[in-house]
């Protein structure tokens, strides 16, 4: 390691990783060397890191050209143990998260143009093109770290990382006001997140799902309204409450966003941050009340450390379902198979 490399563990050498040996196999335990951090990196001795169903991509194949072994993991909280040589303001034994977003170059077009989130140098996501938080310790790009405030537990802060920011920046980019009707479709791993700040940041909540058994969990976590899809329209729901401002889409259904596109008032607009591909829009339905449909990414660094704050002064937390580190295989099917309740995450070390 170059003496330039400050470090908190100089004595360790190797790391452990639950590394993904090929598309579609199954996950295995490795010891490999520790990496010393690159000029702009640190590597970060992590703590937890949540299981989402992102992960699937590189689990699943799901990206052409990605090279295996690869090691997933997007929602990392942890403490810096070592800095790259040319690494300001940061110092080891700093707690420390990772989201999505692997960083940003600062140069490029698009981030001397403030969209800095479509980098055209850092491009990728954490955990898929750079190895992620499914080992014991991993390297970041300085501009991707996330101060997490002492207050927040490692396994309760790693889903906000994704599923918190993600909902919770969709939200306060979407347009709506204090008082105006919000409106989540699905209450589950993103949803009930959502759900939570949506509440919280002054909104009228309506959540929307099916079965009568989601109304007291989704009034519980601060809905106002509930819509059971299961006996309702929800869209012709939403109207007789006035039309929605916003609404969330959570939901991996693209039926279920197509059906409640009416629900929108004039000059709503829908944002989709659950992952469906293609969609049917009726433009007749968007003409007629100057209303939208936006896709929403995750965050940057600073947005994540935003809902982190949010979420420590309001009270918003993820409910989660915990697995030992050596147990990621068990903890990814149980992420896939939909039962979780509601976010999974893996306990590594602190």
């Amino acid at each position: 390691m170059s003496a330039a490399v400050k470090t908190a563990e100089a004595a360790v050498t190797t790391m452990r990783a639950m590394v993904m040996p090929e598309a579609k196999g199954r996950f295995r335990l490795e010891e490999r060397p520790l990496p010393a951090p690159g000029r702009r990196e640190v590597r970060i001795r992590v703590h937890a890191c949540g299981v989402c169903h992102s992960d699937a991509l590189l689990v699943e194949g799901e990206i052409p050209g990605l090279a295996y072994p690869r090691i997933p993991g997007h929602e990392v909280i942890g403490v810096v143990d070592a800095l790259g040589p040319e690494v300001q303001g940061w110092e080891p034994g700093t707690r420390v998260g990772v989201g999505w977003s692997p960083g940003f170059c600062g140069y490029c077009n698009r981030c001397r143009h403030g969209d800095s989130f479509a980098c055209e140098n850092l491009h990728g996501a954490t955990g898929i093109t750079r190895y992620g938080g499914y080992a014991t310790h991993m390297l970041a790009d300085v501009t991707a770290l996330v101060r997490v405030p002492a207050a927040l537990g490692a396994v309760e802060s790693a889903p906000l990382l994704c599923a918190g920011v993600t909902t919770f920046n969709a939200l306060r980019n979407s347009g709506a006001k204090a008082a105006q009707t919000v409106a989540v479709i699905g209450v589950g791993g993103l949803g009930h997140l959502a759900v939570q700040f949506a509440a919280r940041q002054g909104y009228r909540t309506v959540a929307i799902d099916r079965g009568q058994d989601k109304e007291a969990l989704a009034r519980s976590l601060g809905a106002h309204d509930f819509i059971d899809g299961a006996v309702q329209d929800p869209a012709a729901a939403l109207q007789a409450m006035g039309g929605a401002k916003t609404i969330l889409a959570t939901v991996t259904s693209a039926k279920a966003m197509e059906a409640i596109l009416g629900g929108l008032a004039p000059n709503g607009t829908m944002m989709v941050i659950g992952a469906v591909g293609a969609l049917t829009i009726n433009s007749l339905d968007l003409i007629g009340k100057s209303a939208a449909v936006r896709g929403w990414y995750s965050g940057m660094a600073v947005d994540s450390e935003d809902t982190l704050r949010f979420s420590e002064l309001n009270h918003v937390a993820s409910m989660n379902e915990v697995f030992p580190f050596e147990e990621a295989q068990a903890a990814y099917d149980r992420m896939m198979s939909g039962e979780a309740r509601f976010r999974v995450v893996l306990k590594i070390a602190g």
